[in-house]
């Protein structure tokens, strides 16, 4: 038998929040309606999936399992249905995203007006998220940086740049004409991501400077990052033997839009 979307969907609910009432509140049905297609998804399944009681409601081994899988496959199925229907739309709407940093102006300004009837906008994606927005069709291509999870995705490298250290404006390395990574050995580093021992996880550039500036550690940066934010707080100098950053464009490896063909020529081009 076929998996029911709806009764997933309905199961998650109840799951999510271990309440059939308040599920069936979020869901805007009625409490008994609601039990019922849980209980025939548990058939449906010849599982048990949910131990009701007087204490409440609890999620059996099964119940949970099925629980991690049906996010995965809810999200798999809306994500699928918007681009359904943006391709039975037709194409008249582009949404690009990019990382901090990373200036689009050109590449949309181009491609506007190559294609006069499409809306083109741009959309701020961070590290965590850019592959996410891509494959549930939020954005339909994206500038990203590494790290980047390249599963499912179709990547093309545009543009390497070099890498600046962002330090407080009183550092004792501030004002220097350049530095060495060993110049930088023993200071607490900031990371998006994998930070090692010491370091500090952050998320956002925003958070970058709050932390840079209050003196709680320091970071590199891309050049353009330095050239787009300034702060008389934060000083910035160059890293020789730094690794380069590179920027990508990135687009679910499933999608078949000229659109997105036409935009990844141009971006290439500017």
């Amino acid at each position: 038998m076929d998996l029911d979307l709806r009764k997933v969907r309905y199961f998650t609910a109840v799951a999510e929040q271990l309440h059939f009432g308040r599920a069936a509140e979020s869901l805007h049905i009625a409490q008994p309606v609601l039990s019922r297609q849980v209980r025939a998804l548990e058939k449906d399944l010849d599982a048990t999936l949910l131990e009701r009681d007087s204490h409440g409601v609890t999620l059996t081994p099964a119940g949970r399992q099925l629980l991690d899988d049906a996010r995965q496959l809810l999200a798999a199925a809306d994500a699928t249905r918007r681009r359904v229907r943006r391709a039975a739309r037709g194409p008249r709407r582009l949404v690009v995203g990019f990382r901090a940093g990373v200036v689009v102006t050109r590449a949309l300004r181009v491609f506007g007006a190559a294609h006069p009837g499409v809306e083109v906008h741009a959309r701020r994606v961070e590290w965590d998220d850019q592959e996410r927005l891509i494959l549930d069709g939020t954005v339909d291509l994206a500038y990203v940086r590494r790290p980047i999870d390249e599963r499912g995705l179709t990547l093309v490298p545009l543009y390497t740049e070099e890498r600046v250290a962002m330090l407080p404006a009183h550092h004792r390395l501030a004002g220097k004409q350049d530095l060495a990574l060993a110049d930088l050995a023993g200071e607490r580093r900031l990371r998006y991501a994998d930070p090692l021992p010491g370091d500090l996880p952050i998320r956002t550039v925003e958070e970058k400077f709050e932390c840079v500036a209050g003196g709680a550690g320091i970071t590199l940066v891309p050049t353009s990052v330095a050239e787009q934010y300034s702060r008389p707080d934060i000083t910035y100098v160059p890293v020789r033997d730094a690794e380069p950053d590179q920027v990508f464009l990135a687009w679910a490896a499933s999608r078949r839009a000229p659109l997105i063909t036409d935009f990844a020529r141009v971006a290439r081009q500017v």
